[in-house]
């Protein structure tokens, strides 16, 4: 299934491997969006990851994983479990708006 050009796919084998099967859903750009079979028809999440997509393209992929490694570590240290949902980028793709202005992530660091 393909959204704005983006290959939607069900989660495979490979992808719950390297993801310790803990995300539901994961962007890996540039081969396109995970969804486990459970949450495949939900739009919320679709548009969650999509933002994911656009971020990464923004971002020119690596810097993306980078950033993202870099927020996490950092923001563990003062949200401890909760460090995840607060890193900007998913602050932003929690906010659900499908109309999003380039970089707009950085309001949220």
């Amino acid at each position: 299934m393909r959204d704005m050009n983006i290959l939607i796919k069900k989660m495979n084998l490979f992808v719950r491997i390297i993801t310790l099967n803990w995300p539901i859903a994961i962007t890996l750009a540039p081969f396109g969006i995970y969804i486990k079979e459970k949450y495949w028809c939900s739009k919320t999440l679709r548009r969650h990851e999509m933002i994911h997509w656009k971020q990464q393209m923004e971002m020119l992929i690596i810097p993306f994983y980078v950033w993202y490694f870099i927020e996490w570590v950092i923001k563990l240290f003062k949200y401890g479990k909760k460090a995840y949902y607060n890193i900007s980028f998913e602050r932003e793709a929690n906010q659900r708006s499908e109309y999003r202005k380039p970089f707009a992530w950085i309001k949220y660091i």
